[in-house]
C-alpha cells in the first residue's frame, strides 16, 4: 500500500507554475518513492520509483519529453 501525503505543506509547486496559479504540478515524497499530482485534480496520484522519477526530469530537461525548458 503507498501512503500519499495529504497534507498541503508536505506537497512541493513546480517553480515554473507561477503565483497563485491553479494548475499545477506538486511532488511530495514518500516511503515508496515520489508521488505526483496536478493541483485542479488533487485525488489523481501517480507514485514513481526515484530512479524513474529521475529519468523523467532528465528527458524533460534534455527536451526529449514536452520541448526544451525555458
Amino acid at each position: 500500500m503507498t501512503v500519499i501525503p495529504e497534507s498541503p505543506s508536505e506537497w512541493v509547486k513546480s517553480s515554473f507554475s507561477g503565483d497563485g496559479g491553479i494548475n499545477c504540478l506538486e511532488v511530495a515524497a514518500t516511503p515508496h518513492g515520489v508521488a505526483v499530482r496536478e493541483s485542479e485534480v488533487p485525488g489523481r496520484v501517480v507514485v514513481a520509483e526515484p530512479a524513474v522519477f529521475a529519468g523523467l526530469l532528465a528527458a524533460v530537461r534534455s527536451g526529449r519529453i514536452g520541448g526544451p525548458l525555458r
